[in-house]
């Protein structure tokens, strides 16, 4: 799935969340995909089974990419909310209104960094899974 536009979701946080599940069906779905496109050892001959990995590398290198992209991005323009509310809450210490919007946005904030810990793992996930049924058929670059 492509990548949503820059700061796309980023102000409500459950719309944050559901485009990242929506970005991660991939991963969601990465047994089934495999288990469907990579033969087994009677039909080995009939699907090029090296193709259909390379095809699933890249499509989990792009989709990691943009959603981690994504998350970077939101919590960056979010940190820039929580400084401007920080520094207007230093000129006006008493508006109850401000406060509760920077405690807002700084609870906000952490859940999306927490977010990068969620892709660590989901993407670990999938690249475990990737290794056990294509490490026979495809060898990706180094860089993963």
């Amino acid at each position: 799935m492509a990548a949503p536009g820059e700061g796309a979701g980023c102000e409500d946080f459950a719309e944050f969340q559901e485009l990242l599940r929506v970005m991660r069906t991939i991963d969601d779905r990465i047994v089934h995909e495999l288990n469907t496109t990579l033969p087994t050892a009677s039909f080995a001959g009939k699907i090029n089974a090296k193709q259909t990995c390379q095809e699933l590398y890249k499509s989990l290198m792009e989709a990691h990419t943009s959603r981690e992209r994504m998350i970077k991005t939101c919590i960056a323009q979010t940190s820039n909310v929580v400084k401007a509310l920080q520094e207007e809450r230093e000129k006006a210490e008493n508006d109850i209104a401000l406060l509760k919007q920077l405690r807002k946005e700084q609870t906000k904030l952490k859940l999306m960094q927490s977010e990068l810990n969620v892709e660590e793992v989901v993407n670990d996930r999938s690249w475990k899974i990737f290794n056990e049924r294509c490490r026979v058929h495809y060898k990706p670059p180094k860089s993963q």
